[in-house]
């Protein structure tokens, strides 16, 4: 699997970097001009960020290719929320100010992909999204965001979208109010600062949450050994801005998505609402496919079961329950 990296400046107004990554296949460049052929959108969830798809795109790729007739894909991106990831590094002085700070929201979140799309990146050529059959996907956060962009103006079209384990509530806000308070105190109480990278992993590996993740998610999150230089601000964990070691980059490292930020994304008040009016609207113009975790271990039942009620008007093209897996599905080990 290849991979290209792209930073979008702040410019045209929009004060915050957005930071990509194109993904593909060496035998998918003989689908570069096929209108067929599809293009990926992917979305991360709430305190990750966008090389968590990795394991995920390569299943999908090499499914791809045993099925090369009946399915064509040109590539895939990935992007991160400007809040997260590269992209919190770098705009780690603009989400001080008081129009970010405590305050960045799932609408937030929409309205950077919606400009990183529009406007078009460029990597030998500008790259036309409008052009492109596009195929959405997004977890959790990113499953909200996803809807969420189905309805922004003017459109950019998506063929068909996959929202896996969703942040919605369409019976209101007020059924989240415990998932809420548990996330941001755990936000709040989880360590977010070690020596080293080695030393973070070790963390995590004890910690319940995360010692359930993919080993390869782990890898990815920590970026522990692979890359040996300092401006690497690699993925889910960064080094500390109060220590710099140019003699030994693994020193000092904390989380790039900050607990401040992490907890911002759970108290946006229209987070899990919201997006449901643009869900319904795109299960009206497309196929919608839904995939949840058959775990109730975060989204209380009776928010996927309103979610799936057929009185809702809302009729998803698929809907598949991973009886093994809780919300965390694009990571788990199972």
């Amino acid at each position: 699997m290849l991979e290209q990296a792209v930073t979008y400046p702040p410019r045209d107004g929009y004060p915050l970097f957005l930071t990509a990554k194109r993904y593909w296949m060496p035998q998918f460049e003989v689908n570069a001009d096929d209108p067929e052929a599809w293009t990926l959108i992917l979305l991360h969830s709430t305190a990750s960020h966008k090389e968590s798809w990795e394991p995920t795109l390569e299943r999908f790729f090499h499914s791809a290719l045993k099925n090369s007739k009946q399915v064509k894909i040109r590539d895939a991106w990935c992007l991160d929320c400007p809040n997260h990831g590269a992209s919190g590094h770098l705009n780690e002085r603009v989400l001080q100010t008081p129009e970010y700070y405590l305050n960045f929201t799932c609408d937030k979140y929409a309205q950077a992909i919606y400009h990183f799309l529009d406007a078009g990146p460029y990597y030998g050529a500008k790259v036309d999204f409008r052009a492109r059959r596009l195929y959405g996907i997004g977890h959790s956060l990113g499953g909200n965001t996803m809807s969420l962009l189905q309805t922004m103006e003017p459109r950019i079209h998506f063929e068909s979208i996959t929202i896996v384990d969703p942040m919605l509530s369409p019976s209101g806000t007020h059924h989240l109010n415990k998932l809420r308070s548990l996330l941001i105190k755990g936000a709040y109480e989880r360590r977010d600062v070690w020596p080293d990278r080695v030393t973070a992993m070790k963390g995590l590996k004890r910690r319940d949450r995360t010692k359930k993740w993919d080993p390869r998610i782990l890898d990815i999150f920590i970026a522990s050994f692979s890359f040996p230089f300092i401006t690497d601000f690699k993925h889910g964990i960064r080094p500390h801005p109060g220590s710099y070691y140019p003699e030994n980059p693994y020193l000092g490292v904390t989380l790039a998505c900050t607990r401040d930020q992490e907890a911002a994304m759970y108290r946006d008040p229209e987070g899990a609402t919201q997006p449901v009016g643009s869900l319904n609207v795109a299960c009206r113009e497309k196929p919608v496919h839904i995939v949840l975790g058959g775990i109730n271990d975060f989204m209380p039942k009776r928010t996927h079961d309103a979610l799936l009620d057929p009185a809702s008007g809302r009729t998803f093209a698929s809907t598949t329950i991973i009886k093994e897996s809780g919300h965390l599905v694009s990571v788990s080990a199972k």
